[in-house]
């Protein structure tokens, strides 16, 4: 619905949703006193002095530290920010609006309906691996195992869970994706995003040990969101995709908008997690969550107009799990997609020397240090402003080059 032309169908929609969450507003505080309480009893019980010392030690985070996500942070406001800032421009301007309200974010600004890229998932799954063997034969490969031996749950249906994963089977060593396609570009992103993390089950499945198989996600992440980019060049018809020229450019921009804009949210939701264990007695009060929440976003995230809106706006940590259910486990997102948008770069010179480095690095499963994955994928894993304006530059001129078509 948020997709809809319809702008007071699409608000109406926004704040309905809204309403229904600000109902639990006083519950989830609740419950949050009691998630920092125990948590710091468990950083206590493993002899930490603090609960993010024993976390980035439980998520195996031997290669950075918590000053490292400062300066990442700091690299995203003053090279993302501005770039961010341009493209929430560009959106206003062509959706007519005097300021971008919330449910102004995911229609098209040109007023064009939603892609519909297939009408079956036969379709989703027969070109998704033309798509795949245009990346690289086995890539090719790996997903035809995959749909030979019903290891592809795809299709939407009465009474299914929701979202989209990929899980393995480790006695037998195959992957297996989870998804709920309807018929949207959306789907397709899924199904090229999660087709990566697939390739990293097959490309591990020869080491000896399970150990040797497990990847932090900072890593697992690269294998998926390059695999996005990479597989980018494919989605027109001609390639065996799904699109017109026009089509996939448009699919193109909208992806490469989506990474841009997300680098400004996880520096928030990453922020905020620091000041919360950095802070904890503080914290436990969820009225200066809020503020720090709001101070956070209106540094990262300025160009959204939240007038009358302030309670929703100031609870949206409420809205992220990962706060709640996963904490610290959010950064890797960020670093990842940095070290996609590298591979890719690498592949607009070389494309089958790329692929060639990305499945090396994905065949090193968790057998090295975090920057040699990074290093032998043609990426570097990185903190400052320098390479993420390289990656930005990137973006934002192909964003341009694919727009001249519109």
């Amino acid at each position: 619905i948020y997709k809809d032309t319809d702008r007071s169908k699409r608000e109406r929609a926004w704040r309905l949703a809204a309403e229904r969450q600000l109902a639990d507003r006083g519950a989830i505080n609740d419950l949050w006193v009691r998630f920092l309480d125990l948590r710091q009893r468990i950083a206590a019980n493993a002899g930490r002095s603090e609960y993010r010392a024993y976390r980035w030690q439980q998520l195996l985070r031997f290669d950075y530290t918590p000053a490292d996500c400062r300066r990442f942070h700091r690299a995203i406001q003053y090279v993302v920010v501005p770039a961010a800032t341009r493209v929430y421009e560009r959106r206003k301007e062509r959706l007519g609006v005097r300021s971008l309200r919330p449910w102004d974010l995911d229609v098209d600004p040109l007023g064009r309906e939603s892609l519909k890229p297939f009408k079956e998932v036969d379709e989703l799954e027969s070109k998704s691996s033309q798509i795949f063997r245009r990346v690289d034969p086995k890539l090719g490969e790996y997903f035809d195992i995959m749909r030979k031996e019903g290891l592809l749950d795809l299709a939407n249906r009465k009474g299914k869970a929701p979202g989209g994963y990929c899980t393995s089977f480790p006695v037998v060593k195959r992957p297996f994706i989870f998804m709920n396609a309807v018929g949207l570009h959306e789907d397709v992103q899924t199904i090229l995003h999660e087709g990566g993390h697939a390739f990293h089950v097959f490309e591990t499945r020869d080491l000896p040990y399970h150990q040797q198989r497990v990847v932090t996600m900072e890593f697992a992440e690269v294998a998926s969101m390059a695999m996005e980019l990479l597989s980018a060049p494919y989605l027109t018809a001609d390639e065996g995709g799904f699109y017109t020229p026009e089509e996939a450019a448009r699919a193109r921009v909208e992806h490469l908008e989506d990474n841009l804009l997300f680098w400004p949210y996880m520096a928030v939701v990453d922020a905020f997690q620091h000041w919360v264990y950095e802070n904890p007695e503080v914290a436990r009060k969820p009225d200066n969550c809020d503020r720090e929440w709001t101070r956070l976003w209106k540094q990262y995230i300025p160009d959204v107009d939240w007038s009358g809106l302030e309670d929703v706006m100031v609870t949206g940590w409420h809205r992220k799990l990962h706060i709640h259910q996963n904490p610290f486990y959010y950064i890797e997102y960020g670093l990842a997609q940095l070290g996609a948008v590298q591979i890719w770069a690498k592949a607009i010179r070389d494309q089958a020397g790329a692929v060639a480095d990305y499945r090396k690095a994905l065949a090193l499963g968790g057998m090295v240090p975090l920057p040699q994955l990074y290093a032998t994928a043609g990426a570097k894993l990185v903190f400052d402003s320098q390479p993420l304006k390289e990656a930005v530059e990137l973006v934002t001129g192909t964003i341009g080059k694919l727009e001249e078509g519109f």
